[in-house]
This record gives structure tokens, sequence and C-alpha cells, in this order.
């Protein structure tokens, strides 16, 4: 088992994660070369060295794909330690939560949950543009998500599956098969997504 490297040191929250450090020390903890890690991810060898100068945000697609490759937590990748004793209550300002997009820009995913949980159970905060769309490829075995639509339009597809949702239905389905989440209307659409991983 290759040792893993420290992480880069947390970003101030008003900053963005250093995704870049701690992918360029976890791949060299490895003993990863950047044509072996684009392999392992299915991520361009360009795309990565971009991402290690900071001159690239990877899209949470990417920051998956990474994290799955490396077998790492997502929170690790992140560079988002959790608080070593938590108070009674922690409350997180809202430029301290991470914020990932899809390729496009149309998608954006807030994670409101607890980075080390990440992998077991994670929820977010999605908007989606007119016309965005969400893709996904099938996560692991017995994955479920559930979508509560809050405002405007989405249809969910799951499999050979297909959903339309109005403000305040919640869809529930199979994440373990290649899934999306569509924009068909012509307004913003805000939504809450949990996703459950098989204990």
């Amino acid at each position: 088992m290759a040792t893993r490297s420290k992480p880069a040191p947390p970003a101030h929250p008003s900053e963005p994660p250093r995704v870049g450090d701690t992918l360029a020390a976890l791949r060299q903890a490895q003993a990863l070369s950047l044509e072996a890690l684009s392999r392992k991810a299915g991520v361009s060898k360009s795309m990565l060295s971009q991402i290690e100068r900071a001159q690239a945000n990877p899209t949470v697609a990417v920051v998956w794909r990474l994290a799955n490759a490396l077998g790492v937590p997502l929170g690790e990748l992140l560079a988002l330690a959790p608080q070593s004793q938590q108070p009674p209550i922690a409350l997180l300002p809202a430029h301290a939560l991470p914020s990932l997009s899809s390729p496009d820009g149309l998608c954006a995913l807030r994670i409101l949950g607890p980075l080390e949980l990440a992998g077991q159970f994670e929820w977010y905060a999605l908007t989606v543009q007119p016309g965005g769309a969400l893709v996904s490829q099938a996560h692991e075995s017995g994955t479920r998500e559930h979508l509560t639509l809050h405002a405007g339009a989405l249809a969910v597809q799951s499999g050979d599956s297909l959903q339309r949702l109005a403000p305040g239905e919640t869809a529930r389905y199979a994440a373990d098969v290649p899934h999306a989440i569509r924009n068909p209307g012509k307004s913003i659409a805000i939504a809450w997504l949990v996703v459950v991983h098989p204990g």
C-alpha cells in the first residue's frame, strides 16, 4: 500500500480548495506519473498538469474521478480537514462551503455535508441553469440519490427511466447506473441532492 502524503494545509474559508497542491502530493506519494494518473482517472494529462499548477479549477466530475483513482476520500483531495474538536454548534458562513461546477458552468453543487463523510453520505445544494445537465456515470453498486426540488423544474433520468419533478417533490432513484439531472425549464432550478452509498 502506498504511503499517503500530508495534504496541503486547509485553504482559508474565503478561498477555493487547494486541489492542485494536494493532487501533486498524493500523486507523487503513490509514485504515479501524470500519464499513469491520466489513464486511471480518465482525465487528460494536460488537464492534470493545469490543475496541479493552479491554472484550472476541476469540475465536480473530475474531482470524483481523481479521488477514486487515488483511493482517497473526497475531503482529502480538497485539502479540507475536519476540526479536531467540534464545538457544541459549528456555524459555517456561506462562503466557507466549497462549490463545484459542471464543465459548461450551467450546474453548481455546494457541498453542505462534512467532507469526512464523502463516500458514505453526502448532501448538496444544487442549482441548474435552463438547459443545464448534471450527467453522472454509475456509482458503486447500491448507491441511491434523493433529489428534492425547491424551485423551477428538473427531470431525472436513471438508466432508462425518466421522471419530471415539480417544486416540493422528491425523486429517489438508483445511482449505480448512468444517471442525469436536467433543467428543461426556462428559469433556474434549485434543489437539494443527497447521495447515500451502500454501508
